[in-house]
């Protein structure tokens, strides 16, 4: 019977998309499955063009955007394509966070496959699906694994440890097969608050000795963006609003709860009130109880945290409990310099009733955009430039700086070191010894260079 094998079915030569398969002998284990951040999609699909929703694998297969894979797709999904449908050949998938770019295509998977997921992620995934009607996961045999306790699938056993990103409940895995371990650290960073988390990772993934390192590298090779820690991040917003008395506004990821958290102390430190969204507020009271006491703070129990309340058609049933007490345009308007109003890009319309000072500051507390002609980043900077606001970039990246990810390479010392979910693998060649740029669809043995 032959050895394990790694086969990397996304995330490779691009940022997000990762889905490794690790075989060992008839036992088949997925790791995520979600789309990439690729050009690729787009040439194809866009906002008003979508994969139908009668055959979304189909669709996706008609240009590669998911891989070919025989037992992994639930029937439905399938349709008539032309991969014909077949009992489930995967044996479990797991998921490292819920990040659309790791668990994005779940709902594409066969139900009868096991998806393990940490307890945080399951209640994050069940959020995202309650507040984003477009987002669906699917209906899987869920199971919930405890952090550091090995899971047995076949010959393959599995351990999951928290490591720190810009998600909370965010994982990596050792991965024991029977030829030697692989050490999949799925995203991760160790400059936000849960540092220690990665840290403990990492001394593990080392005593393991591994064959086979398959480390993110986001942020290898050429990075010209400003990057801050978490602290870093809170000192900025801290000066900032101790110089400007308007009324502030702040764009960020609504699942980055640490980001969340900053914003909030950093409000309350300036006298201020936190503005959130009824999604960002549901999120919020979602995870607050996952989480030690006062951790994170919740609308409707946490001084100083507020939900602004757009003007709608229609409410869901899941918003009504935040919009009582919900503060309008017209009152945060007329009492601006109390407030730090959180307003995703897709709630900008929100400015023309808001009209802001001239000068008021806008933290982008979001990632730069990858490349100079990013849609997103220019439609942003004309809503700032009609309102004559004054852009500030402040930011903490979910992922480790390109001299951290080599650093981790020399101390975890694996046998080899496949680079993944970046757009530069050679730049670890370059730093690192043993190190194989994976190419798409191949099987690799474990252990072998």
């Amino acid at each position: 019977m032959a050895g394990p094998t790694l086969t990397f079915l996304g995330g490779v030569r691009e940022i997000g998309g990762n889905k490794l398969l690790v075989e060992d002998g008839p036992d088949r284990v997925l790791f995520d499955f979600g789309p990439s951040f690729s050009p690729q999609f787009e040439q194809y699909y866009v906002e008003y063009l979508k994969p139908r929703s009668t055959s979304p694998a189909k669709d996706l297969l008609e240009f590669g955007l998911v891989p070919r894979v025989e037992g992994l797709y639930a029937r439905e999904a399938l349709g008539d394509a032309d991969l014909p449908y077949r009992a489930p050949e995967v044996h479990a998938v797991f998921v490292s966070h819920a990040h659309a770019d790791h668990a994005g295509y779940l709902d594409l998977i066969d139900p009868e496959i096991p998806v393990h997921v940490g307890s945080g992620t399951r209640e994050l995934l069940r959020a995202i699906e309650t507040t984003s009607p477009s987002m669906r996961y699917g209906e899987h045999r869920w199971h919930v694994f405890a952090d550091r306790t090995p899971v047995r699938v076949g010959r393959i056993e599995v351990v999951p440890y928290p490591v720190d990103h810009s998600i909370p409940f965010a994982y990596g895995f050792l991965v024991r097969t029977s030829e030697g371990t692989v050490v999949y650290t799925g995203d991760f960073r160790h400059h936000g608050p849960r540092a220690s988390d990665t840290h403990v990772f990492f001394r593990a993934a080392a005593a393991e000795e591994p064959a086979a390192l398959v480390i993110e590298g986001t942020r290898a090779g050429p990075d010209s963006r400003r990057n801050l820690t978490e602290e870093g991040v809170r000192r900025e917003v801290d000066r900032l609003l101790a110089h400007r008395p308007e009324l502030a506004l702040a764009c960020t990821y609504p699942r980055d709860v640490d980001r969340l958290t900053t914003l909030y102390a950093a409000a309350r430190a300036a006298d201020r009130s936190l503005l959130v969204s009824p999604r960002t507020a549901y999120l919020l009271a979602t995870v607050a109880p996952l989480y030690p006491e006062g951790t994170v703070p919740v609308p409707g129990r946490s001084e100083g945290l507020a939900v602004y309340g757009r003007k709608k058609r229609r409410t869901f049933l899941w918003e009504r409990p935040f919009l009582d007490g919900a503060l309008s345009a017209e009152e945060v308007r007329d009492a601006g310099t109390r407030y730090l109003l959180a307003l995703d890009l897709v709630h900008f319309p929100e400015l023309i009733d808001l009209r802001p000072p001239k000068g008021a500051p806008f933290i982008h507390s979001m990632s730069e955009p990858f490349t100079e002609d990013d849609v997103d980043d220019r439609v942003l900077h004309r809503w700032l430039d009609h309102f004559g606001l004054a852009f500030h970039q402040m930011h903490a990246s979910g992922h480790a700086a390109a001299s951290e990810l080599f650093e981790i390479v020399r101390s975890v010392r694996p046998a080899t070191v496949y680079p993944i979910h970046t757009q530069h693998p050679e730049a670890f060649r370059d730093a690192v010894p043993g190190v194989r740029p994976p190419e798409l669809a191949t099987p690799y043995p474990v252990g072998g260079r």
